[in-house]
């Protein structure tokens, strides 16, 4: 993902840090968008015994991530940066596998979601180290609230698939 746009901002961080910033904020954008995507493909679809319990999970689990949208985008426009946030902006982007088409079993999507999930909170936690490198002590505080809700999300996926 390039940056093509940038913005003035008083923000005292030396710009090329900021450029990189943006560009990792901006992967982990389409990243996110994506995860809530797949989220909502699982809520749609899923069938079996465990339906309403897990239909409910996986929208709480896209709803949350929606709110992770909207925060990554506005840091990356505090930062002077353009939010690159479409949805084919996203696909284009995103480093995570696509979601499997062909499963209706609950289990099956909790291991897909929980698989994606665990690769998600990973980058994350590579963005908290760039972030802190570049002295950006924001950008790694909103990283840290992420990656507290979604370690937290995939203990709730993973509890499924354990006993």
């Amino acid at each position: 993902m390039t940056q093509t746009t940038e913005f003035a901002t008083r923000i005292d961080i030396p710009l090329e840090h900021r450029r990189t910033l943006i560009a990792m904020l901006n992967q982990q954008l389409a990243d996110t968008f994506d995860l809530m995507s797949q989220a909502k493909q699982a809520h749609w679809n899923v069938k079996g015994p465990q339906f309403l319990e897990l239909h409910e999970l996986f929208d709480e689990l896209a709803g949350r991530l929606a709110g992770f949208v909207d925060l990554l985008a506005e840091r990356v426009t505090a930062l002077g940066g353009t939010a690159l946030g479409t949805a084919r902006m996203a696909a284009a982007a995103s480093r995570l596998p696509e979601y499997p088409t062909d499963i209706t079993d609950g289990m099956s999507h909790v291991t897909a979601l929980a698989d994606r999930f665990a690769a998600y909170a990973q980058t994350t936690r590579q963005g908290i180290d760039l972030a802190t490198s570049l002295n950006d002590q924001a950008t790694a505080d909103l990283m840290i609230e992420i990656v507290r809700a979604v370690d937290k999300d995939l203990w709730f996926l993973e509890a499924h698939l354990q006993g």
